[in-house]
């Protein structure tokens, strides 16, 4: 990308492929904010000016695939491997962004409800700074979702179950990792029980 020549191109992988098992229902399909949590997530991402945008679906995927946004133009990768792990729908995300020529990526989880102009500070932030990693962080501790760089790609695809996933390339990576003061009160949460569902309502009035 020349320099001042082009905006930087900022893509998103949505991770929607699991099986939801402690909830006993699909978590995208929660409601939230008066619609589905994986149209959300989609809107969310897409009004922080996040593109191109995949979004990985696995498990129960054309129930899922009924509830994104038809008015979003979205990349859909289906996991037909995704009782092995999340790491092969990090995988299978990222291998769609390689001859996009991207600047950076978030990986976005399905089950982490994030604001849009949380998504879109640390969007701004990564443009302004350019580390290999950013988070945003909330009271000084670090949440979710990381965005790296484009340069991180080929250490992306090599995530496993096996190194931990997104963790080995955050340790190995760390010392570019850059802190994005946020005050979105769920940049810390996940949505795994029930119980946690409920609590992240009272927040956001959903």
């Amino acid at each position: 990308m020349a320099e001042g020549t082009e905006k930087p191109r900022i893509a998103a992988v949505l991770l929607a492929a699991g099986e939801s098992t402690r909830m006993g229902e699909p978590k995208a399909l929660l409601p939230w904010g008066g619609q589905p949590l994986i149209a959300h997530q989609v809107s969310a991402l897409h009004e922080a000016g996040y593109a191109p945008l995949v979004v990985v679906l696995g498990h129960g995927a054309e129930r899922v695939a009924e509830a994104l946004p038809d008015h979003i133009t979205l990349d859909v990768a289906i996991n037909a491997r995704y009782e092995q792990g999340r790491t092969t729908s990090i995988v299978l995300g990222v291998l769609r962004l390689i001859e996009a020529g991207v600047d950076g990526v978030v990986i976005a989880s399905v089950d982490q409800p994030r604001s849009a102009g949380m998504l879109r500070t640390l969007r701004e932030a990564f443009e302004r700074e350019r580390p290999q990693i950013a988070v945003p962080s909330l009271g000084g501790r670090p949440g979710h979702p990381p965005l790296f760089s484009g340069g991180l790609l080929p250490e992306l695809l090599k995530v496993s179950e096996e190194t931990e996933g997104l963790r080995q390339v955050m340790r190995d990576f760390g010392e570019g990792r850059l802190l994005v003061p946020v005050d979105d009160p769920l940049t810390l949460t996940n949505l795994n029980t029930h119980e946690e569902y409920e609590a992240a309502l009272k927040p956001t009035g959903g």
